[in-house]
């Protein structure tokens, strides 16, 4: 689907402002989530996550959109696309449970370099020797995050890799959906593809939350992960990925916030050092790819 916004300073500001209530909004799903998984099933909780997520987005959109909110012209990569994204959330909340939320933010800021791995390996996009430094340089700044061999080494952290190395390949399958589904529908797609597959699971692992402040969080998660993705899909409607990109970051001051006003927890020296390198990195593939568009 084409951006239907002309680029104009407005709009955006307006794509700006969308981006940073994704950032928020995930860095708050992210926070609940931690706080959950220290009472309940992962499993559980990742389910729970989806069909509140489910339920929002179509009351939310259902009144404006109509049946065109179920409409899917490819419904097979919508299905892998929803497993993908499944599974990247059960890890990422499996890894939170040992894990510092800033810890798991700056490693997810590996997807930009990964997504320029992936597209030259498998899309044969050519890299010039700068990018190629610069890729190096962020996987320098993760592997500064993890330390690997140390004392500050937790398995756990090769779960938030992975789920990095998901991610990279689900950004470019949204890219391509974006051609032929709405986005809104792409997300309702999303959610309710892991509220299908994995309720048999979480039925069986089920642990009856104590108390309404549990499910007061757990009905955030849904909410806070529905408007991020949400607001993302439109945010990428009023502006390019390369105005977006760079205020994608701000994320990890949430995370690194959240880590401290919830569980206590301040990143290390180490974590600090990884985060810049990682954001440093990706900051100059989106300056590179900008100045490359703007050539052609």
């Amino acid at each position: 689907m084409s951006q239907l916004f002309s680029d104009t300073a407005r709009h955006r500001q307006i794509g700006i402002v969308l981006v940073t209530v994704t950032t928020l909004m995930f860095a708050v799903l992210d926070t609940s989530a931690k706080w959950l998984v220290q009472s309940l099933p992962v499993l559980q909780v990742v389910w729970l996550r989806f069909l509140f997520h489910t339920f929002l987005t179509t009351a939310i959109f259902m009144p404006s959109m109509g049946k065109g909110l179920f409409t899917i012209n490819n419904p097979r990569l919508q299905l892998l696309r929803g497993l993908m994204l499944a599974v990247m959330t059960g890890l990422n909340f499996f890894a939170l449970q040992y894990l510092q939320l800033a810890e798991t933010g700056a490693v997810q800021f590996s997807v930009p370099i990964l997504i320029a791995l992936i597209s030259a390996w498998v899309l044969h996009e050519r890299l010039d020797a700068k990018r190629w430094m610069a890729i190096c340089l962020g996987f320098v700044g993760v592997l500064v995050i993890i330390r690997p061999g140390s004392q500050g080494f937790h398995p756990a952290i090769l779960l938030s890799i992975l789920n990095a190395l998901i991610y990279a390949a689900f950004n470019l399958m949204t890219r391509r959906l974006a051609g032929s589904d709405h986005p809104i529908s792409t997300q309702l797609a999303s959610a309710a593809v892991p509220s299908l597959v994995l309720a048999p699971f979480a039925i069986w692992f089920w642990q009856t939350p104590d108390g309404w402040q549990v499910w007061c969080v757990i009905v955030l998660t849904g909410l806070t992960g529905g408007l991020g993705h949400t607001a993302s899909a439109l945010a990428h409607r009023y502006a390019t990925a390369a105005v977006l990109g760079p205020f994608l970051y701000q994320q990890i001051i949430y995370m690194a916030l959240g880590g401290w006003l919830v569980f206590g927890q301040v990143p290390d020296h180490a974590v600090v050092l990884g985060a810049c390198i990682v954001v440093v990195s990706g900051l100059y593939l989106l300056w590179r790819e900008l100045r490359l568009q703007n050539s052609d």
